[in-house]
């Protein structure tokens, strides 16, 4: 540790940071892999015990690795004709792709790590200082939680992967906090708004809904529009809500059930709850059926204290935290013995209780809380509403020519104010399941102005709505893998991060069906022969629609338009006979074969 040199320092010990460390690992680099709780994994670890993505299919290799270990586990520890293992499959509907207990996930990832000899992991440790050279940080001081010891530690690259980007103000980096003004970026829902739930959406938006319903996406209902002039859309520096996923249980035998805290008052409790927004714990994602009788409670939300949390050291994170837990058992408290509960919620709590297997060494309480938003860079690329919206002229999102991941959730923001209008929701909270599209995330966002070997996956550069349709476990984990091939292919040819080769990394991504670009009717997992080219051609504009339709005879619109493409590409002009009586996705192939021998 002191003294030890490493090619990656990784700080951040959720499944971003899981992801990058082994994948760079595996490819021969030295890593240290840095967390500031005593338990690695991440929310998925604490509480949240399901996968928030609306693609069903192969991603990227650690993360459908991680997603199989999962089922792995349930159908070996229980059966294959278990409820345990039923329950963790992906479900026909809503936000899940599979589910899993926060100790379960939390095992997994102490197994992918300890698997890894090149890794070295700390725990309770977090960030206080960081020397710098020459556009290059050199060192890193750590220091341990609740205690004064320290430890530095230098490397050739280093990565931020927490949920807070607490590198970014040490490394004097431009970032961000809050909301950008509507007038910034011309992005159609930013700074101040106020929206409502409506079942047609304006005519300017149809097209784009149309699109969504049509794609292999789970899909959702409900659209929402804006309330004006109330949404004025000046921006400010408030991020959205945050809460813990608290793990329940409804076996007796597995859980704890919830004391008053300590100040408890119930008058408090209920002017709180004219305010807060509390579902029924079997009403929850999915129903609440999470394996072996467990719920994750995904609310009540901080929506106040979540921007003094960003801002915070980690004294005042852990008090912000610590009181916002007395919330959350006082209104577990409530619901259960306090005899003005309405008598639904009553009926519906007194089931529940604190799962006694998740958190035994925290009184059952989270390590971590839902970090949606906090710093964001200002990088060499800043994505925004309109990188997951319909772009002009095609009927997909924006085309990166340096992709390395891509995006599918929709643009969801929670509440920002506890604050209403009208009929609407609280102020700030934004889901655009119609009007959200697949979008490609580039390398330049990763990118800061100021440093060259510092990569930012997780807080990367974007705007308070551009990072709401990122914001999601499925996506960090193949943004930082994708950032740990970056980072190898860096250390092999003695250059930063921000100097190597976009091609080569989007060449090697490609082969090892990491997907660049979302196509409706292609599966990484299909071993199609041509794969790797289609990913290719979709960052380079060769496709302006979701359908790459791979065994389809190319027309020769299309041919011509490819061949042209291709001359814009690289400056190479080839034969529109080349391309004759092939399917896409052999001309893809032709491209793709073509472009990197004149590189």
């Amino acid at each position: 540790m002191e003294g030890t040199h490493y090619n990656l320092v990784i700080y951040g010990g959720n499944p971003a940071g899981l992801a990058c460390a082994v994948r760079t690992a595996r490819e021969g680099l030295t890593v240290l892999l840095v967390n500031h709780t005593p338990h690695i994994g991440g929310l998925p670890a604490n509480g949240m015990g399901l996968w928030d993505t609306l693609y069903e299919g192969w991603r990227s290799p650690i993360y459908n690795e991680m997603r199989q270990a999962i089922f792995d586990h349930y159908r070996n520890t229980y059966g294959k004709d278990s409820p345990q293992y039923a329950a963790c499959l992906p479900g026909k509907t809503g936000h899940s792709n599979g589910k899993y207990e926060a100790r379960v996930f939390e095992q997994l990832s102490e197994k992918m790590i300890q698997a890894e000899s090149n890794i070295t992991l700390i725990k309770s440790h977090y960030p206080t200082d960081i020397e710098q050279a020459d556009r290059l940080i050199t060192a890193i001081t750590f220091t341990e939680m609740n205690r004064d010891a320290s430890f530095r530690a230098t490397g050739d690259i280093f990565v931020d992967t927490s949920y807070e980007g607490d590198l970014l103000p040490l490394a004097n980096v431009a970032f961000r906090v809050g909301r950008e003004s509507k007038d910034e970026f011309n992005e159609p829902h930013a700074g101040r708004i106020f929206m409502r739930f409506t079942k047609a959406l304006p005519e300017s938006e149809q097209h784009m809904a149309d699109i969504v319903a049509s794609l292999n996406l789970r899909q959702f209902g409900g659209a929402m529009e804006t309330i004006m002039p109330d949404s004025t859309g000046e921006g400010d520096g408030v991020v959205q809500a945050m809460n813990f996923r608290t793990a329940l249980s409804s076996d007796p035998n597995n859980q704890v059930k919830p004391e008053p805290p300590e100040d408890y008052d119930p008058a408090r409790i209920k002017t709180l709850l004219q305010s807060l927004e509390v579902n029924r714990p079997d009403r929850g994602q999915d129903g609440g059926q999470f394996p072996n009788n467990k719920s994750d409670w995904n609310r009540p939300q901080l929506i106040e204290g979540a921007t003094d949390y960003v801002h915070g050291d980690w004294p005042t994170r852990q008090r912000i935290l610590k009181d916002f837990w007395n919330i959350v058992i006082g209104i577990l408290y409530f619901f259960q013995n306090d005899p003005d509960a309405p008598e639904n919620m009553r009926e519906a709590f007194a089931q529940w209780g604190l799962a006694k297997d998740e958190f035994p060494d925290n009184n059952h309480m989270p390590w971590e809380i839902y970090v949606r938003e906090a710093r964001r860079l200002e990088g060499r690329y800043m994505l925004t509403e309109h990188d997951v919206r319909l772009a002009e002229g095609i009927d997909r999102a924006p085309i990166h020519s340096d992709t390395i991941a891509i995006c599918e959730w929709y643009t969801d923001v929670h509440a920002c104010h506890p604050e209403r209008v009208k009929d609407s929701r609280d102020e700030g909270k934004v889901m655009l399941h119609k009007q959200t599209v697949p979008g490609q995330i580039p390398y330049r966002s990763l990118l800061a102005n100021e440093l060259d070997n510092f990569l930012v996956p997780v807080c990367l550069s974007a705007s308070h709505l551009g990072q709401s349709a990122i914001r999601l476990e499925p996506t960090w984990m193949q943004i930082a893998e994708s950032a740990g091939y970056a980072a190898v292919q860096a250390i092999k040819n003695k250059q930063t991060p921000a100097d190597i080769d976009i091609d080569q990394l989007q060449q090697t991504l490609a082969e090892q069906n990491s997907m660049l670009t979302f196509f409706n009717d292609i599966d990484l997992n299909d071993d199609y022969a041509h794969n790797a080219a289609i990913q290719w051609a979709g960052t380079k504009g060769f496709f302006d629609t979701y359908d790459a339709r791979p065994q389809d005879k190319l027309d020769q619109h299309t041919a011509h338009r490819w061949i042209n493409g291709f001359v814009q590409l690289c400056g190479e002009k080839l034969d529109t006979k080349t391309l004759a009586h092939l399917t896409r996705g052999e001309a893809c192939q032709i491209l793709y074969y073509s472009y990197f021998q004149q590189q």
